[in-house]
């Protein structure tokens, strides 16, 4: 395995009295596309949110880049190179496309590269540069799915925390947000992606994490996770239909 850029440990939470998560652990290589994959109320959501810094821990510990981030603000986690596209739609939809890039830089100060970064992001997506000046709601789910990483990537970010990439977005969409992610592993960055679509995800990824219950049942070579019967059997199959919890 590679170098670690994101080291998950022990970690506890959940929702009031409700506990989600019970000592979940794995680390992230860097330069991978690492998918998570459990069945409902395994806590993949969650995990994603704890650190992200949205759920506060009751145990455990974040380590990005051998930096403690444990319980840092979402704008010291995006400054630190910490991305979060969480599940479903979050874009301004009255405002325009450009206009919703430009929000990616609000955590930063004093970008003064700013313009050439967002002419640049436009460069690798066409489609959103022949509609940057559309509103955002004038898109279809595939291409606001686009944006919305578009804006994450504003800040450079060397991990991409990314929930549900294909929910409500038909093959052709799924096919071209998956290779997007490919592309971005090709350029140095780290990919931790939830999907509910875990054979097509574990397909294109590197490593695989299987969560259940809250602790982390198996962390092994993506191929490896896809072939192996109990895996196959218990989280491939149809409770792997539903969305993540």
């Amino acid at each position: 395995m590679s170098e670690i850029i994101l080291d998950v440990q022990n970690l506890v939470g959940g929702y009031g009295k409700m506990t989600i998560l019970n000592g979940t652990t794995f680390q992230v290589p860097a330069g991978s596309i690492t998918t998570v994959i459990g069945p409902n109320g395994a806590g993949k959501s969650t995990v994603f949110k704890a650190i992200f810094g949205l759920l506060k821990l009751r145990e455990g510990k974040v380590t990005f880049k051998g930096r403690d981030v444990t319980g840092l603000s979402q704008r010291e986690l995006l400054r630190a190179g910490i991305c979060y596209v969480p599940q479903g739609r979050n874009i301004f939809p009255e405002l325009t496309v450009r206009h919703n890039i430009q929000l990616g830089a609000v955590v930063a100060e004093n970008i003064p590269d700013l313009p050439a970064r967002i002419e640049a992001a436009l460069d690798k997506f066409p489609v959103l540069r022949r509609k940057a000046n559309q509103q955002a709601s004038t898109l279809s789910g595939g291409e606001q799915k686009q944006l919305e990483i578009v804006r994450g990537l504003l800040l450079d970010p060397q991990l991409v925390l990314i929930d549900e990439p294909s929910i409500g977005l038909s093959p052709l969409m799924v096919q071209q947000t998956f290779d997007i992610l490919k592309e971005l592993r090709n350029r140095g960055v780290s990919i931790l992606m939830i999907e509910q679509n875990a054979r097509s995800a574990l397909e294109i990824s590197d490593y695989g994490i299987v969560l259940e219950l809250g602790r982390t049942r198996l962390v092994d070579r993506a191929e490896k996770v896809l072939n192996d019967p109990r895996i196959g059997q218990l989280f491939l199959g149809g409770a792997m239909e539903d969305s993540a919890a």
